[in-house]
């Protein structure tokens, strides 16, 4: 049987970006190993999928002492579980694995590109973001961007040969769960507890974002245009489901203030059970700047709920506007602005393009293909190796 490391920087990176999908492998013949560093979500994770989790220390910002002392915990540990493949996710956990996986000698090493962080950085953290991101396609064999646009902006920057790239099916790391995110599994009694958590009212108009509250997902633009939008339409609300990150990527004390003090803006916090939000809102918008493939247009599309989000690589994989949803120029607050108003005023064409959307996920990111795709080519690679 052959083993399967699956690494990210941190647990909840397993089990937001990769659920189910190690349940699956082991289902299906392999011994799968997860790596991270500790987090509050490594238990849930094993529960949840059933397999091994070691911990390794990982920091998520440069740190060059503690990351060496994580390449040699690596470099030991690959020596001794002598992995069949190791396959590495996220920016830090992807450049430290896949340097280990190669002085190791693993046979299969491979690293997904969900996102690219030197995307919205500048000067000297910006250089030192690209060069990680070369040495780590440069130390693994296979790099699979998980869409055609990202692979095409991969190929324009240099970052990989175009030999080693590889997009698996149509794109997305995970797919989506349908059984999940579909109306028919909502639960009455939780539908009935959100529409409390958020006073809700079917005679007001609710705007959703889903994420980190963090401007590199365009939070400042979104406020300051929804913030434009309210004073014209008194029915418009804005659902904020998601947490800042004041270490990492703080907003601005101004956005802040607007975010806990305006009347039209519901900040929730962050809430598991974000299906239930698709189900309520009228529009989902993702105003992100960078992306690799967001599975939360794949959530809000499946649950019907229709899309407005920015013209990055990533979303126009999967929104084409006018058909599937609606998109406008990234960064670009005024035009954001339009976008918002014209949904508004359009709300029965704006559901004809979620209708698409639903049926555009459903033929090519369920869950179940994407993970079929992986093990086939998982697969593929250990033959050749053989």
């Amino acid at each position: 049987m052959p083993r399967l490391i699956r690494i990210t920087t941190v647990p909840m990176a397993l089990k937001h970006l990769l659920a189910g999908q190690m349940r699956y492998m082991k289902e299906n013949g392999f011994d799968v190993l997860m790596v991270s560093a500790d987090g509050e979500e490594r238990e849930e994770v094993i529960q949840n999928e059933g397999c091994r989790h070691i911990i390794i220390p990982m920091t998520r910002k440069i740190t060059p002492l503690a990351d060496l002392r994580s390449l040699w915990r690596l470099y030991r540990f690959f020596k001794k579980e002598k992995p069949d493949i190791v396959h590495s996710h996220t920016p830090k956990a992807g450049l430290l694995a896949m340097l280990a996986a190669k002085y190791a000698r693993v046979p299969v090493r491979i690293h997904t590109i969900a996102g690219l962080r030197f995307m919205t950085a500048k000067g000297f953290s910006r250089r030192v973001m690209i060069a990680m991101e070369k040495l780590t396609c440069r130390a693994a064999q296979h790099v699979w961007p998980n869409s055609f646009s990202l692979n095409q902006y991969i190929l324009e920057k240099k970052l990989c040969k175009q030999d080693k790239l590889s997009v698996i099916g149509n794109g997305s790391t995970n797919g989506i769960n349908l059984e999940r995110f579909n109306e028919r599994s909502l639960k009455p009694e939780i539908t009935e507890n959100i529409k409390q958590k958020i006073s809700y009212d079917s005679s007001l108009f609710y705007f959703l974002f889903v994420g980190r509250l963090v401007k590199d997902k365009g939070i400042e633009e979104l406020i300051g245009a929804f913030t434009a939008v309210s004073k014209e339409y008194d029915t418009v609300r804005l659902v904020l489901v998601g947490n800042p990150e004041a270490e990492l990527d703080p907003l601005s004390t101004g956005i802040t203030d607007i975010i806990q003090t305006h009347p039209a803006i519901i900040p929730v916090g962050w809430d598991n059970r974000v299906e239930y939000y698709f189900n309520l809102c009228n529009l989902f918008v993702f105003p992100s700047h960078r992306e690799g493939f967001p599975n939360v247009l794949l959530q809000a599309g499946a649950l019907n709920c229709p899309v407005i989000c920015s013209d990055i690589p990533g979303n126009i994989d999967v929104i084409e506007p006018g058909h599937t949803g609606l998109l406008y120029k990234v960064k670009n607050g005024d035009d954001l602005k339009e976008k918002l108003k014209f949904a508004f005023q359009n709300q029965e064409p704006v559901k004809q393009y979620a209708a698409a959307l639903r049926k555009k996920i459903e033929n090519n990111f369920d869950q179940r293909m994407v993970h079929q795709a992986v093990r086939n080519k998982y697969t593929e690679l250990l033959s050749e190796t053989r």
